[in-house]
């Protein structure tokens, strides 16, 4: 299909996954933007996760749907979705993204995995199928394909669009200091989880530079637990707790005043580098080639390897670590392949390798 002449007026683009999921959807909404000047873009994704498209201009209604709720329960959002939009911008291979699509417009493109016996359904569903083979293209590039039918040629740089900012409580806007570090401790998942004992040794290596250092993490209670695990090794203002208190657009604000990011292969890491400071990040058993963080207005162009052999790699701003392991990356979750798996890899990411890494980044703006 080669529609270069199509001109949508409204626009909905489906992100039915997690916040860095629909952080790293934006420069595929910057494109459509470019190409539809004057369209309406709306984005439907699940609750609690369109909050990292807070303040973007390039749309307008964010539309939530509960998690796990079934099409009974959907039934409302059903009929006011119902061929609203002139086209469907569908960036998740999931059934339900797919369904939301065809309820949602009369023109659909959407991701489907190479494999043409898988989804089979969802082709004939779509007016262009953009196929993705889930191997080596990363996940902001992949998304351009969707847009090839109407566009002469993809974006040559790209760059993501983090939340506006939002303002700092007021004791912690007091407290920070020009050259705070933040720490993200948490991950969702243990076969993502740096060693807490790792976490511990690098944050007191970066108290003892006579660094401050900030601790972020969600409010779920487990987040809340890992960075509980650091509070004794100083106090405030040299160590800060703002894990749980902070929403998207203030963490950008947070991100934006801090000369250092240090984190795991998570979302926040994802915003991190899309707010434009270094960032060192701790990758086990994802694929960066995939997932690594976007280097901010890079080129167009696969920015990680799947390994290198001193399994460092630098892109742009970001520093990926990954461990010394012969099967990194083996895409699998951890050495167990379940959520709650251990994962060799990442207890092999020593914590002087990282504050060795913090250190070099550092020490061009040291007093």
């Amino acid at each position: 299909m080669n529609h270069r002449d199509d001109d949508f007026k409204r626009i909905l683009v489906i992100c039915t996954r997690q916040i860095g999921d629909v952080l790293l959807t934006t420069p595929l909404i910057h494109a459509a933007r470019q190409r539809w000047p004057a369209a309406r873009i709306d984005v439907l994704g699940f609750a609690g996760t369109l909050g990292m498209l807070e303040g973007n201009p390039d749309i307008g209604e964010r539309i939530e749907v509960e998690p796990g709720s079934g099409w009974w329960r959907s039934l409302a959002l059903i009929r006011r979705l119902w061929r609203r939009y002139d086209l469907a911008l569908i960036t998740q291979r999931s059934d339900r993204a797919h369904l939301y699509g065809w309820v949602a417009a009369r023109v659909r493109a959407g991701l489907v995995p190479g494999n043409a016996s898988l989804g089979w359904w969802k082709r004939l569903l779509l007016d262009h199928a953009a196929v993705v083979n889930g191997e080596d293209t990363h996940v902001v590039m992949e998304k351009f394909g969707l847009l090839d039918p109407w566009i002469e040629q993809r974006p040559q740089n790209v760059s993501v669009t983090p939340p506006a900012g939002a303002a700092l409580p007021a004791d912690l806007d007091a407290a920070l200091r020009p050259r705070a570090v933040v720490v993200h401790v948490p991950s969702m998942w243990r076969y993502k989880q740096w060693p807490l004992p790792h976490y511990r040794e690098l944050i007191a290596g970066l108290l003892a530079d006579g660094l401050q250092v900030v601790m972020t993490g969600g409010k779920e209670a487990s987040d809340r637990e890992q960075v509980a695990a650091m509070r004794d090794l100083g106090a405030e203002p040299e160590l800060v707790d703002a894990s749980g208190r902070l929403s998207l657009a203030q963490l950008t604000t947070l991100l934006g005043r801090a000369c250092l990011y240090i984190g795991p292969d998570t979302s926040i890491t994802h915003l991190a580098a899309a707010c434009e400071l270094p960032v060192i990040t701790l990758f086990g058993p994802t694929n960066p080639q995939l997932w690594g963080p976007w280097p901010q207005g890079a080129s167009a162009a696969q920015p990680y390897a799947v390994r290198t052999s001193e399994r460092t790699q630098r892109a742009g701003r970001v520093i990926l670590l990954q461990g010394p392991n012969d099967c990194v990356p083996c895409s699998r979750a951890g050495c167990e392949n379940h959520l709650n798996s251990r994962s060799d890899c990442l207890q092999g990411i020593s914590p002087q390798r990282v504050l060795a890494h913090a250190r070099s980044v550092l020490s061009p703006v040291k007093d």
